[in-house]
């Protein structure tokens, strides 16, 4: 899935993404992610033994509106057809543009949801039929890669293997410093660059896409 230059390039500008939009959903959310479920999945569990339910029932509507946009965007790459990326690039771009708008006529809620489904959507970019895909909008199985291929490397196995899974963190935690930012000068608002930077990765891989 990363063997390839235009690969490792679409694969690092979408983690960017999804940092960038995490960064923005973590401080409008008060510390729960639009992206990162394992963590949601803790907060959901302290929530529980707090007896807090407004937020459990907060996280739960985060995590379930993710899963609902992974599942859609494995019916669109496991689908008939060709350009199936592009679809997929397009319909997250539209998702993007629609949070976007939903803030700007009052409704946040809406927007927030927009988001994760994105978010959820994304990861099906690299799904191979009848399997699971790399994961670009949470880390940890990369820095576990390259962890395990840095000791590979160390013991006579390819001496660059882990270079491609650690260049994946660092351009989620850029995009999240990036979206951060944003957000706390222009709130969600800031969503609008991650809606033109998607639709921009959407040309760049139309160009190609089959």
């Amino acid at each position: 899935m990363l063997d390839s230059r235009r690969n490792m390039t679409l694969a690092c500008a979408l983690s960017a993404l999804a940092g960038y939009l995490d960064g923005i959903g973590y401080l409008h959310l008060g510390g729960l992610f639009v992206s990162f479920m394992s963590g949601n999945s803790t907060r959901l569990g302290v929530n529980l033994t707090e007896a807090n339910w407004f937020a459990a029932a907060q996280t739960i509507g985060i995590i379930v509106t993710f899963v609902f946009g992974a599942a859609a965007g494995s019916l669109i790459v496991l689908a008939r057809g060709g350009r199936r990326q592009t679809w997929l690039l397009l319909t997250e771009a539209l998702l993007l543009v629609g949070a976007a708008l939903a803030y700007t006529f009052g409704w946040p809620t809406a927007a927030v949801g927009g988001i994760v489904f994105a978010m959820g959507l994304e990861n099906a970019m690299f799904q191979i039929r009848g399997g699971a895909g790399l994961g670009l909008t949470y880390v940890t199985g990369a820095l576990v890669k390259a962890g395990q291929l840095l000791g590979a490397a160390l013991t006579g196995g390819p001496r660059w293997a882990w270079l491609p899974n650690l260049l994946l963190w660092a351009a989620l935690v850029l995009g999240s410093t990036v979206g951060a930012l944003a957000y706390l000068h222009l709130n969600l608002s800031a969503v609008w660059f991650a809606a033109g930077a998607a639709v921009g990765l959407t040309a760049f891989v139309a160009v190609r896409d089959k």
